[in-house]
């Protein structure tokens, strides 16, 4: 009776990996994902770190710059700031939007600042552009980042 009992949930617990797995790849297909730590060195130095997760079908992360310091006589530094979480995160398969508090970035005088809007492009599975959104000017910095292991 018992080895009855262990075979059908044995059978179960197969059953209900192979759904997951095909519902799990089917949904990959359609869909990339957005989620993971993104990272963008510059001069070999760390300069933005960006994490992503998805929980509970919503987006959510935060976003960490360095800052980056050169004195004379000296080796470029890079200086990680405070981490902001990303407000109103939203991918639609190739981009993901949000925005970011600029209120800390440079006190006082951001103090009153708005949030400022960035987009994540996809450019193939683990390479993706950050631009900073309503840049005109075509000299504003489009950072590569990379999607790396947690």
């Amino acid at each position: 009776m018992r080895s009855k009992v262990f075979l059908v949930c044995t059978a179960l617990a197969m059953a209900a990996t192979a759904v997951s797995a095909q519902t799990s790849s089917s949904a990959n297909v359609s869909t990339p994902s957005i989620e993971g730590v993104w990272r963008c060195q510059m001069n070999g130095l760390p300069a933005i770190t960006l994490t992503i997760t998805q929980e509970g079908g919503s987006l959510s992360g935060a976003v960490l710059f360095y800052l980056h310091r050169r004195e004379p006589g000296k080796a470029e530094t890079a200086t990680p700031g405070v981490p902001e979480p990303l407000f109103h995160p939203k991918f639609d398969g190739k981009t993901l939007t949000f925005e970011v508090s600029h209120r800390r970035a440079h006190p006082p005088q951001t103090l009153e600042s708005r949030p400022v809007r960035f987009e994540l492009k996809l450019d193939g599975s683990e390479k993706a552009e950050l631009v900073k959104e309503g840049e005109d000017d075509p000299n504003a910095p489009v950072f590569m980042l990379v999607r790396s292991q947690y």
